[in-house]
């Protein structure tokens, strides 16, 4: 059987099988990690030069060949050769045949605390990328929202009419939503930007090795610029919670794009009409030529059961591993990958689709118009005139009986016919069925009165500029 030609150790007389070989290797996906291994490296060759392990001319060597090589796979000019298994010994064999002091690059490191430094760097970088995602994703319903201040609604609750409420305070309730997201991305970079290089396979090194030096290189500090080390070796390398915390986020924040999206989709149907998307934005059948389909949404939707599946297939990865580095590990990478990049995707489109839709104002409004949606306004008319309000609510009820029994909209009832069901009504009664005055009193900071969301949606734009 043939061999194959992978780096092991003088422990073995041959290398692995192929099947082996092609089971355990990780290059097809971890080479995405190139650009923090490389810079994982220089920090670590520039720390063995300040304790005398690499000279002056072998770290200056090393980093000229480290970023020839950076600019080659950034080229896409490199060879991964998968029988090298994994980023890592790829670009330490590259090194080392192109600068002999290459092999000294590994010393007083293991891939397990390597790959740990290399994770966290990606992930940094991944927040920070999303955050910026997420933010423009938020002005986009700022800007939606601006666009159309006075467009009023019907808010629902079980999916049935419920009260009205202002466009733009609705899409303002994703921004909140959002905000959360980012926050929580936010938080969870306090937690991924600790430096676990130094910690070896598990027991650290006899070397006298600068760790604090590499973290502040590598960015890895706090507040005041003071170094951020891992204090424990064997969980630096084990540790992948900094994985499922961002993953976390991920899924929720997917979630939150799903309720969006479902919205949207329902916003768009003839039946709301509520919402319309330019047809850049949409898509059509293959059998009925009349469909404007709201299939970028319905992605959104979906996305989200898979940033879920991601998800919990990490906590199930880590549930039963035995301290320390396990190779069970090696499986993190894809699910982490792939989250990443779905709610990219899913959140800068998204965002581009609500910078290029239009609602609907004359349809909403007429749906707004029910007068039952400001039933529960006629029970506050009786409570303000003293009434419990359980009383009132009873009597309302009875009123809206009254109004389907005879088939009449709410404020198509006569005050003769108000006062049959008590006598508490008075001519000014029917008033409260004035859309805008409903709209008007709900003036505090939380509620969808235009003073109030003309003022939100002026902090938010503020805010996110």
């Amino acid at each position: 059987m043939k061999k194959n030609v992978v780096a092991r150790s003088g422990r073995f007389a041959a290398g692995p099988a192929d099947e082996v070989a092609r089971f355990t290797e990780s290059v097809s996906f971890d080479h995405r990690l190139w650009r923090q291994d490389i810079r994982g490296s220089i920090a670590h060759a520039s720390m063995l030069r300040s304790i005398g392990i690499l000279s002056a001319t072998e770290l200056q060597a090393i980093k000229k060949a480290l970023r020839e090589i950076s600019r080659e796979i950034a080229a896409g000019r490199f060879l991964w050769n998968p029988d090298l298994e994994d980023v890592h010994m790829n670009l330490e064999a590259e090194l080392t045949r192109r600068v002999p002091a290459g092999a000294k690059i590994h010393t007083g490191r293991s891939r397990n605390d390597q790959v740990a430094l290399d994770m966290r760097l990606w992930v940094r970088d991944a927040i920070s990328e999303l955050t910026g995602d997420v933010r423009r994703l938020q002005q986009s319903l700022v800007h939606l929202a601006s666009r159309h201040c006075q467009a009023v609604l019907p808010g629902y609750t079980h999916l049935q009419r419920a009260q009205p409420v202002l466009f733009a305070h609705h899409l303002l309730a994703y921004v909140e939503m959002l905000d959360r997201d980012h926050e929580r991305l936010m938080d969870a970079l306090e937690r991924v930007n600790v430096c676990p290089l130094g910690c070896g396979a598990l027991a650290g090194s006899t070397l006298p090795l600068d760790r604090r030096q590499v973290a502040v290189m590598l960015g890895f500090v706090d507040r005041r610029g003071r170094p951020r080390i891992a204090r424990n070796s064997m969980d630096a390398v084990s540790d992948r919670d900094f994985v499922i915390e961002f993953c976390g986020a991920i899924a929720l924040l997917g979630v939150h794009l799903s309720r969006l999206a479902e919205d949207v989709v329902l916003w768009c149907s003839a039946e709301f009409g509520f919402l319309r998307i330019e047809d850049a934005f949409t898509t059509g059948s293959s059998l009925m030529p009349q469909k404007k389909n709201p299939d970028l949404a319905e992605l959104a939707r979906g996305k989200s059961a898979r940033l879920i599946g991601n998800l919990t297939a990490l906590l199930t990865l880590l549930k039963g591993l035995p301290m320390t580095y396990n190779r069970d590990l090696q499986e993190d990478k894809e699910r982490l990958f792939d989250s990443a990049d779905q709610i990219r995707s899913t959140v800068r489109v998204m965002a581009s689709m609500l910078r290029h839709s239009e609602v609907c104002e004359s349809v909403c409004r007429a749906a707004a118009e029910d007068p039952a949606l400001l039933a529960t306004d006629l029970a506050d008319y009786l409570v303000v005139r003293g009434m419990p309000f359980r009383q009132a609510h009873h009597v309302v009820g009875a009123i809206v009986a009254l109004a389907a029994k005879k088939t009449k909209p709410l404020d198509k009832l006569s005050l003769a016919e108000l006062r049959s069901v008590h006598a508490g009504f008075n001519k000014d009664a029917l008033d409260v069925f004035n859309l805008d005055r409903a709209l008007a009193a709900r003036n505090h900071a939380d509620m969808p009165g235009p003073k109030q969301v003309a003022n939100e949606v002026k902090r938010w734009r503020k805010k996110l500029a």
